[in-house]
């Protein structure tokens, strides 16, 4: 791993550097691709900041970590680092995963019925239901959702050629959403 180790208001030390470079080669083994370490150790009043920014690719991480100790800042920044690159790599692999079992091509455009039952969305806990809705009045709707169990009814307002949402509120009153414009 290409490293580069900045000093702010602390004396450069040889020593240090190789600390932070032996540290940082350890992580290069947790990395797919070559990468590159841009290293900043600074002193504020009592207070040692070690801050690491590592970029290669498809990765751009940055830790920070302060102590009264430069060393321990440095090691408490490359943990957080570890976890890091961890959790970034495991989101990679599941992404990729995901993927390859199912057909990512879009499903034809066709009116689907309002009888169909509800599924659940794969990885989640959404239950998607397909809904018909048809061009009415809002007078219409509001006889419609009259007749109806639902809490929400989705129509094409026949004046607007809009899509809205009539729905019935906590009071039992009803609620009209439409889009601007």
């Amino acid at each position: 791993m290409q490293t580069s180790v900045t000093f702010k208001n602390l004396d450069p030390s040889d020593h240090l550097k190789s600390y932070v470079s032996s540290k940082l080669d350890r992580m290069d083994k947790l990395l797919d691709n070559p990468a590159e370490a841009q290293v900043v150790l600074s002193v504020e009043k009592i207070r040692h900041i070690a801050e690491i920014r590592v970029t290669g690719d498809r990765l751009n991480i940055v830790c920070r970590e302060k102590s009264n100790d430069m060393y321990s800042s440095i090691d408490l920044a490359l943990d957080k680092l570890e976890k890091q690159i961890k959790k970034q790599k495991a989101k990679i692999k599941n992404h990729r995963q995901g993927g390859r079992g199912e057909d990512r091509s879009p499903e034809p455009a066709a009116m689907p019925s309002g009888d169909e039952s509800p599924e659940e969305a794969p990885g989640a806990n959404v239950i998607v239901q397909n809904l018909e809705y048809k061009p009415m009045d809002v007078e219409e709707a509001i006889m419609q959702m009259d007749l109806i169990s639902d809490n929400f009814l989705v129509f094409r307002n026949a004046r607007t050629n809009q899509i809205n949402v009539l729905y019935r509120r906590n009071d039992g009153d009803l609620g009209l959403i439409q889009p601007l414009g």
